[in-house]
């Protein structure tokens, strides 16, 4: 299967800086608020490793293991861990996603953010499954769930802008419907300098799309309960098991 990220990782990291700034905090909150003490904390779809480093300074102590398919986004990713010994010594990084990842039992949480829309219905439901199953008492997983929460066309807009140097970085996004519950997104980046092109590059990837009942529907069928936390912009949600002992938010 080709890598969407291949010719876009130069300017990933970058782009959801801005994002991550609400988003690191939140998570963090989630993480320290979770009853379960021991056990890994698994970050599905890494990437460039902004979720890396919250886990590990919300849970110190805490063994990371850091799961993404994209050769790309792990090069990045262990650019970042190298060069902070903290983050070396505590996080280990998988070639894989949440299918072929041969999960470890009793996971203290399980970190699933901004990659929900890659696993096409079978594959998600896989994911509320063996979270079920691999988590340990208390355990959670944490998602995010963000528009469009059906088959939509979006209109091509500005995501995303950064300043280095001499340089100015911006990313574009469109979308448009692909199927009954899918959509194509367009992504479109460019390097700046004073305002003229330098470099670009395009990528086209399937994103999964469902409403929120039915995301909570699934998760509710493998075991798992489906509540909001933080603000609701956010889009945060917190899957625990049902009857277990579970964190309060």
């Amino acid at each position: 299967m080709s890598d969407p990220y291949e010719r876009s990782a130069e300017y990933l990291d970058i782009m959801i800086a801005d994002a991550w700034r609400p988003l690191a905090p939140a998570l963090a909150d989630v993480l320290t608020g979770v009853k379960a003490k021991t056990g890994a904390v698994v970050d599905l779809g890494a990437g460039s490793g902004r979720g890396v480093r919250v886990i590990c300074d919300a849970l110190p102590r805490t063994p990371v293991l850091a799961v993404e398919p994209s050769v790309a986004m792990r090069a990045v990713l262990l650019a970042r861990l190298h060069d902070d010994p903290e983050l070396r010594r505590r996080v280990t990084v998988t070639a894989g996603d949440c299918a072929s990842f041969d999960w470890p039992d009793g996971v203290r949480a399980v970190v699933a953010l901004n990659m929900l829309g890659h696993l096409p219905p079978p594959q998600r439901r896989a994911l509320w499954a063996r979270a079920a199953r691999h988590l340990a008492p208390g355990g959670a997983l944490v998602v995010n769930v963000t528009p469009p929460f059906e088959p939509t066309t979006v209109e091509r807009v500005r995501m995303a802008h950064a300043t280095i140097g001499l340089s100015e970085y911006e990313g574009w996004a469109s979308a448009r419907p692909s199927g009954t519950d899918e959509i194509t997104w367009h992504m479109e980046y460019r390097t700046l300098r004073q305002g003229s092109p330098l470099t670009q590059a395009s990528v086209e990837y399937r994103w999964w799309v469902a409403p929120e009942e039915a995301l909570a529907t699934e998760a509710a069928e493998a075991g798992l309960s489906f509540r909001p936390a933080g603000d609701p912009d956010l889009g945060l949600r917190v899957l625990t098991r049902v009857g277990g002992n579970n964190p309060v938010y």
